[in-house]
């Protein structure tokens, strides 16, 4: 029996398995893109850490995207079960990915500056990729972090209270800036103060991505209402640019409320538009007004349960108008129609004065023969809903005006560049959802929490051009994949290729003194995937 127990022993301690699943896909962004030569090149190493950068960012990005979140101290038992000699080369241990390793390299992005890195890997990217810069969509969001931050880094942004777009009043915040293009994948981004004005930190971004690109064609930055001020409009300069306008505006308000025939849209029935041009802030533009019938018919429902609630309020109101007393006719009339102002969506269906005598103040009990009494005047009314109210704000629904001072500009077309700004709102979703474990700030130290925000925006670019890429081959192979369901897709997500890979581990067998590896659980769907991707993926596999 014993001699059974040593031979398991030996028999495990000669072969192991560990996880390679969709990892090997992230790492083969970086070896074709030739990421971590840049890195090297930018942010040598200063001190006695064994492993450059370069390796220590990667393993970042891994750990953002590997669906498993772990602080910083605990890189290396995340990657005790993950194949590294597979994603990083057999030099590379996971304790050479310690707490010291990481941190250094968190500084070495401070000491550069996370914004000029990040654009530097932008630019030697785009040099590598043919990245569509047709359309880049520009947006700012909050980043709410736990602590106090009450140390005096003056040189770096202040964490602090601002307005929240999560509701966290409670906490503390910075700013994160992003402008990603038509397809979702950021191209630049910058970290600001917890209290910065969106309508400045949009506009530094632009300029500052205006600076280091320098496209051939056509390019349109796309941005929210928060841009649109006549401040930025002047100062952007000769670029194009694509904005929703603020409602608030007293030309947008009359426009809004103009008794307009508006015109189907041709390339999309659901919207019907009515289209100008105005000079506003000093710049001549074209203004298109638009009704979304979708949004509309959302809309009126919410309203008319807004309406219920407030018809119910009102009557509870106008039955407490009914119990006071007036000295006089005008007193009673003037409480009226103060009321009924502060209720706009109902009106009187009935309004009547209705006069009480009463004894004088402070007199109880029955009035006595010939004495004389008070006369009051009391409200007595019936009410119902305001149908012009309720039309007008029908027809205000589903309203909105965009505005572009490229004036050729098709109706169409600004709705199409605009729609486009979902993808910075879901890029924005993608670095605070939980899914791939990248929202996770732990770090106490405020420049460094500006470097990781560098490298969760890493992890979106990366997950992005990988998404980009398989489509992008996908159709020009007139190749599909299947999607949750089973069927046929070209345009699949990077999650759910994510997942199809998380089965594939990696077994090494160490037998007489030589070490084999190799790959398990792999199908054909695999290879498939890999192919389309390139040899730099499919080598990572083999």
């Amino acid at each position: 029996m014993a001699d059974k127990n040593n031979s398991r022993r030996v028999e495990s301690s000669i072969k192991r398995t560990s996880f390679l699943g969709h990892l090997g896909l992230i790492a083969g962004v970086f070896q074709e893109l030739e990421v971590d030569k840049l890195i090297d090149e930018k942010l040598p190493k200063e001190r006695d850490h064994k492993v450059p950068h370069s390796v220590c960012i990667l393993a970042m990005v891994l750990n953002g995207l590997g669906f498993i979140g772990q602080r910083l101290y605990l890189f290396p038992d995340y990657f005790r079960t993950i194949s590294i000699g597979r994603l990083f080369g057999d030099s590379v241990t996971r304790e050479d990915l310690n707490q010291y390793a990481i941190g250094e390299t968190l500084d070495r992005i401070v000491k550069y500056g996370p914004t000029k890195l990040f654009t530097e890997i932008t630019l030697h990217i785009m040099n590598r990729l043919p990245i569509p810069v047709h359309c880049l969509h520009a947006d700012t969001t909050s980043v709410s972090v736990y602590g106090d931050y009450e140390d005096e880094e003056t040189e770096y942004i202040d964490i602090t209270f601002g307005i929240p777009k999560n509701g966290r009043w409670d906490l503390k915040q910075f700013v994160l800036s992003l402008i990603v293009n038509q397809h979702g994948i950021p191209l630049f981004m910058n970290t600001h103060s917890g209290n910065a004005s969106d309508k400045s930190t949009i506009l530094e971004a632009i300029k500052s991505l205006k600076s280091a690109l320098r496209p051939e064609s056509k390019v349109y930055y796309v941005a929210d209402s928060s841009f649109y001020t006549d401040n930025n409009i002047k100062n952007i300069g000769k670029s194009f640019w694509i904005s929703r306008v603020p409602a608030t505006i007293t030309e947008a308000k009359e426009l809004l409320n103009a008794n307009l025939n508006l015109k189907t849209l041709k390339s999309d029935e659901r919207y019907s538009f009515y289209q100008t041009f105005v000079d506003y802030g000093g710049v001549k533009q074209k203004w298109v007004l638009l009704l979304s019938h979708k949004m509309k018919e959302k809309k009126e429902v919410t309203l008319r349960r807004k309406l219920e609630k407030e018809l119910e309020k009102a009557e509870k109101s106008l039955k407490k108008l009914a119990g006071d007393d007036f000295f006089c006719e005008e007193d009673a009339l003037k409480a009226a129609e103060k009321w009924i102002a502060d209720f706009p969506s109902v009106l009187f269906e009935k309004v009547d004065l209705k006069t009480i005598k009463k004894r004088e103040a402070g007199k109880k009990g029955r009035p006595l023969k010939n004495e004389k009494l008070k006369t009051y005047y009391k409200i007595d009314g019936v009410i119902k809903v305001n149908d012009a109210f309720v039309l007008k704000e029908m027809e205000k629904m589903g309203l909105f005006i965009l505005a572009s001072n490229d004036i050729s500009l098709s109706p169409e077309e600004m709705l199409k560049y605009y729609k486009g700004q979902d993808k910075v709102e879901k890029g924005f979703r993608f670095l605070k959802s939980d899914a791939f474990s990248i929202s996770k700030v732990y770090l106490k130290n405020k420049s460094r929490i500006e470097a990781l925000t560098m490298i969760m925006v890493l992890c979106l670019m990366i997950y992005s051009i990988a998404e980009w890429k398989l489509r992008t081959k996908l159709e020009e192979e007139n190749e599909t994949v299947p999607d949750q369901k089973g069927k046929p897709t070209k345009r699949p997500t990077m999650r759910w290729i994510f997942f199809k890979f998380q089965g594939i581990t990696e077994l090494i067998t160490q037998k007489k003194g030589k070490t084999k590896s190799e790959i398990l659980n792999m199908e054909e769907i695999h290879w498939k995937i890999l192919s389309l991707m390139g040899e730099k993926y499919e080598n990572i596999y083999l």
